[in-house]
């Protein structure tokens, strides 16, 4: 699954079965479900039968990753590779997909590229690049307590408020007049 993924010209439920073939529509509703594609999915006049134009140009970029990410679920791979496959989605509803993948395919390795460390911290490893190079590969305890760089990237994202969609605490002013 790519960051930018591929849809063909059909209806939803046709995109869908593109993953397993015979899948009922209840599997499909299950999977989207899963992928946060249901609460957009329900807003078409036409629902699971609303036509997907060729690459898709007629929903958005979270629309297209959530629909291709129903799809893999719907396939269950023994092998899933997801290249930032999660960035045009806020962070609660990347958990909820992490989540679906855990409880849908538990079996599949999982190999994810991401650059937003709330994506990869629950992974059993993770490999740090840098320039190219291998610069850390460790759980996410041990890279933030032994790798400076994983370390930077994490406090940049965590400080201050989090991820994009997640607001900056309010600072507040306390008796010496210090901003905290």
């Amino acid at each position: 699954m790519l960051q930018k993924n591929v849809l063909f010209s059909g209806t939803i439920l046709d995109n869908l079965r593109w993953g397993k073939k015979d899948a009922t529509e209840e599997e499909c509703r299950a999977v989207c479900e899963a992928a946060c594609a249901d609460e957009f999915i329900s807003r078409f006049p036409d629902g699971y039968d609303t036509w997907i134009e060729q690459g898709g140009t007629n929903v958005s970029g979270g629309q297209k990753q959530r629909l291709c990410i129903a799809r893999a679920l719907l396939k269950k791979p023994k092998i899933l590779i997801l290249d930032d496959s999660t960035s045009a989605v806020d962070t609660a509803t990347d958990a909820k997909i992490r989540a679906a993948f855990t409880k849908y395919i538990p079996g599949t390795t999982k190999i994810i590229i991401a650059q937003r460390v709330s994506s990869v911290q629950d992974a059993d490893r993770i490999l740090v690049l840098d320039g190219g190079g291998v610069n850390g590969f460790d759980t996410h305890e041990n890279l933030l307590k032994n790798n400076r760089i994983y370390r930077e990237i994490y406090e940049a994202q965590t400080q201050g408020g989090g991820d994009f969609d997640q607001p900056a605490p309010e600072a507040s002013n306390g008796k010496d007049g210090a901003q905290a």
